[in-house]
């Protein structure tokens, strides 16, 4: 009786760890609606940065200071919160850069690290942008792989094919999440009205939260 409760009782664990999801999830919440977003455990470094600042507030009334159609959103500049309307944005944040953890691609909804020129290509401590992107042709991709010395799978082409996203970028910017709902917020943002450096004419605020 004690062994059939005991290998009960290890099925029911086995249980539970198979269920368990690993990841961990944020959702930025703006007036065009929220994207859930799921964090990547391969880069340990942007994803815990990326949680400390979301718990304690850091991004709460932030703008998307730079939006380009095709491209990208981008936010995260501390200074954003405050600006006036003609003020230039993009050189804020949290006084420490991030050591690169580059791998994953610049699918559409992409969560990536923002950065300045650097050799190391360390990432900002805080602004980050999520890839808007297009569909992008076979063409295009064999065009980047000749310049950079890279190689798409067939699978690969075909995300980028199907879903797009902004394929020049890669393995220069860290990837340290997705959007996994919410894609149609990104679409509505993207396509908003912008005056000088691409920011929004009218603010575009966000706020971020742990799920889990």
């Amino acid at each position: 009786m004690k062994k059939q409760t005991l290998w009960l009782a290890i099925l029911f664990m086995a249980a539970i760890g198979c269920n368990s999801d690993p990841y961990t999830y944020a959702m930025i919440e703006t007036e065009f609606g929220d994207m859930k977003i799921k964090l990547y455990n391969s880069t340990p470094l942007h994803r815990d940065n990326f949680i400390k600042l979301a718990k304690e507030g850091f991004y709460e009334d932030l703008l998307f200071h730079r939006v380009m159609n095709e491209f990208m959103i981008q936010g995260g500049d501390p200074d954003s919160r405050t600006a006036s309307p003609q003020q230039q944005l993009g050189m804020g944040g949290p006084g420490y850069q991030i050591d690169a953890e580059i791998g994953a691609l610049h699918l559409k909804g992409a969560l990536a690290a923002a950065r300045t020129p650097n050799p190391e290509k360390r990432s900002s401590g805080s602004q980050f942008y999520i890839v808007h992107g297009r569909a992008v042709s076979d063409a295009e991709l064999d065009q980047i792989q000749q310049m950079r010395n890279i190689t798409y799978s067939p699978e690969q082409r075909q995300l980028y094919k199907e879903l797009g996203g902004y394929p020049s970028l890669d393995f220069e910017y860290t990837v340290y999440g997705e959007v996994v709902e919410g894609l149609e917020v990104i679409d509505q943002i993207a396509t908003v009205t912008t005056g000088q450096a691409n920011r929004p004419v009218q603010d575009v605020k966000m706020n971020i939260r742990i799920l889990k």
